[in-house]
């Protein structure tokens, strides 16, 4: 077994209470020679000694396969470590994009196997505060030069990231070729981070534009010594009212330049905090439910139920319409009217609606590639403020179910939320299959939460199978195509006919039978 540096022999066996702790025993163990020699053991009278080997050696047979164990446990911890240390980040370049609600970050790190053996893969670290916001993050190897360079799609799994500290949380790059001693690889990162700009004053009044605040590092959280590192920081206009200072600093229009810094050891952290005009808007839905229900007669029917809220600076004092449609450059600048839903081509049945009923303020534009919908709620939106409502629509059941080569049906559908420019707390997504329906699994390229329903609509006897799909921090990224397969049996397409015309038939026999039935009382 390796040397394991941040434990002593003695504390070691101390692990376990029981195991012997001198160097005899300790040897003996990870030998396996169990014959114990009166040289090694404590002086005394001849007979004391044989009966004291032989208990120490019946002991040490006990216990050996739990002492193999801890030391090969501790062992391992000790490859990982030193694996960590034995990779190296040349240069890092971290670009944040602060111009919407979302914090996007662009990081390209050029990685050096500085080790005996080939490395295959690369770690990331993210403090807490990021980790709970993060919404997505995706990876590629680049090669080549600039004009013929060519990308390879990287795994991203989270995983624990050794000596890590205050509950920093890590996630593992799968390198398709292992990096062999002395080489250099380009990784490229962007990662998205929900709710990471905080209004600052908290509230507002309808005039006054709305300022944030960003906090992060002016130093890359990695797990891995960094030789030369630079951040710039794009804000959404020229307004910023403070910035943190780690020398070297400079500011040009809208954005910021941290750095270079030289030759940092893993986990250095400099907070810096930047508070800047983002008038954009915030436009956050805390809850989206969409339900999906499949119709082998033809059909598709959407149904969306909303909870949608401004995530910005509350508004202070009282709202006033008329400065609002008077002066709409100057009044409630960071509010917002109307959104945008973009639709599949091909849609038909729309509807928009609240508690209250119908809204009528809606327009739908339809092409033979998409469709807009293009809704303003009752009222303007202003921080702090909600608004609840009803999407529905239908749409051919041709376009979005299939049957694969191994006979399952399987539906093809986008996963997300329609609304562009949006951020979604919580969306759970039920897709109702068509009753009979049996073995559902999705197919999904990030990893959700999943459970089973059951849903009991018209005429139906064992309910309909509901897959239901939960996910927190989506961001428009994660509007992608995803599938549900299950399989069917035709012939419960006719259950419901059947039922139909078996109860209309027994009808109109009841009704027969009634009129034949002569029921009257009669003297013999």
């Amino acid at each position: 077994f390796p040397p394991v540096s941040f434990l002593s022999l003695h504390h070691l066996c101390l692990l376990l209470p029981s195991l012997p702790t001198d160097a005899t025993a300790v040897r003996v163990l990870l030998s396996g020679d169990f014959k114990v020699s009166q040289a090694e053991t404590r002086p005394g009278n001849d007979a004391s000694d044989q009966l004291g080997a032989a208990a120490m050696e019946a002991s040490l047979r006990a216990h050996r396969p739990a002492a193999l164990l801890i030391f090969a446990f501790l062992s391992l911890l000790s490859v990982s470590s030193s694996a960590a240390q034995e990779i190296q980040i040349l240069n890092a370049e971290r670009r944040i994009d602060l111009s919407s609600q979302v914090a996007i970050v662009f990081l390209t790190l050029k990685v050096e196997n500085t080790g005996k053996a080939a490395a295959s893969d690369v770690l990331l670290a993210f403090p807490p505060t990021e980790a709970e916001h993060l919404a997505e993050v995706k990876a590629q190897a680049a090669s080549g030069k600039k004009r013929k360079k060519t990308y390879a799609h990287l795994i991203v799994e989270p995983t624990d990231v050794p000596d890590a500290p205050n509950g920093a949380k890590g996630f593992r790059l799968a390198l398709h070729n292992p990096l062999s001693p002395g080489e250099t690889t380009t990784i490229e990162v962007l990662y998205m981070l929900t709710h990471s700009m905080e209004p600052f004053p908290a509230e507002i009044s309808q005039s006054d534009p709305q300022l944030v605040y960003y906090r992060d590092s002016a130093y890359i959280l990695s797990p891995y010594r960094i030789k030369q590192q630079t951040t710039f920081i794009k804000t959404p206009s020229t307004n910023v009212q403070s910035f943190s200072r780690v020398e070297p600093t400079n500011r040009a229009g809208m954005e910021l330049k941290y750095g270079p810094y030289e030759d940092l050891p893993a986990y250095s952290y400099s907070p810096v905090l930047v508070h800047f005009e983002n008038n954009n808007p915030f436009a956050v839905v805390e809850e989206l439910v969409r339900e999906v229900e499949i119709s082998h007669w033809g059909n598709l029917q959407i149904t969306e139920h909303y909870t949608l809220a401004h995530g910005g600076a509350k508004l202070k004092g009282v709202f006033s319409r008329v400065d609002y449609q008077s002066r709409p450059s100057a009044s409630g600048v960071s509010s917002f009217k109307n959104l945008l839903a973009r639709l599949p081509p091909r849609v038909h049945s729309v509807y928009y609606r609240d508690e209250i009923g119908n809204i009528s303020s809606s327009r739908l534009r339809t092409d033979s590639r998409k469709s807009e919908l293009e809704i303003e709620p009752r009222y303007p939106l202003f921080g702090g403020w909600k608004s609840t409502f009803i999407i529905g629509y239908g749409l051919p059941l041709e376009d979005f179910l299939f049957e694969s080569t191994d006979g399952k049906r399987y539906l093809n559908f986008t996963f997300g939320c329609p609304l562009s420019g949006t951020v979604v707390d919580k969306l759970t997504l039920k897709v109702v299959l068509p009753e009979g329906s049996k073995d559902p699994s999705a197919v999904i390229p990030f990893p959700v939460e999943e459970h089973m329903e059951t849903k009991y609509s018209y005429l139906d006897v064992v309910g309909r199978p509901v897959l239901v799909l939960e996910k927190k921090n989506v961001v428009p990224e994660h509007n992608i195509p995803f599938q549900v397969y299950y399989t069917f049996n035709p012939i419960f397409m006719l259950a419901e006919p059947l039922m139909l015309v078996s109860t209309v038939f027994f009808l109109f026999a009841s009704c027969v039978a009634y009129l034949h039935i002569d029921i009257s009382i009669r003297k013999g």
